[in-house]
């Protein structure tokens, strides 16, 4: 892949200048420490400096997960693709909360027992 105007470095990887979102991006999937079923997406591994310090608070240890490379032909399991990309373009990081089916499957759970 060629860097071009529409490309910014990000060592190791290509990262997506703001505005450009829908090309192809590596993303770093880190799981919660304290919150089952949540995700962060981040554009630059380890680069944490750009997620608010509230929320890096109630999401606990980030641990890491895996790395792959997202594009708009991929279909993710529980995210729309266009909205994690966007959100990992403009703002270089993605939260993936625990659906409200899981939390009332679980809530549910608890009621039987």
């Amino acid at each position: 892949m060629m860097i071009g105007e529409n490309w910014v470095t990000s060592t190791p990887f290509l990262v997506e200048i703001p505005g450009r979102s829908g090309l192809p991006m590596f993303c770093h999937i880190y799981r919660s420490s304290r919150k089952v079923d949540t995700y962060l997406y981040l554009a630059d591994k380890d680069d944490f400096s750009i997620v608010p310090e509230s929320l890096l608070g109630l999401f606990g240890d980030p641990e890491f997960s895996f790395s792959f490379e997202l594009s708009m032909d991929k279909k993710l399991a529980r995210e729309n693709t266009t909205e994690v990309l966007d959100n990992l373009s403009s703002q270089g990081y993605h939260l993936q909360l625990q659906s409200d089916v899981l939390i009332e499957q679980m809530l549910a759970m608890k009621a039987v027992v």
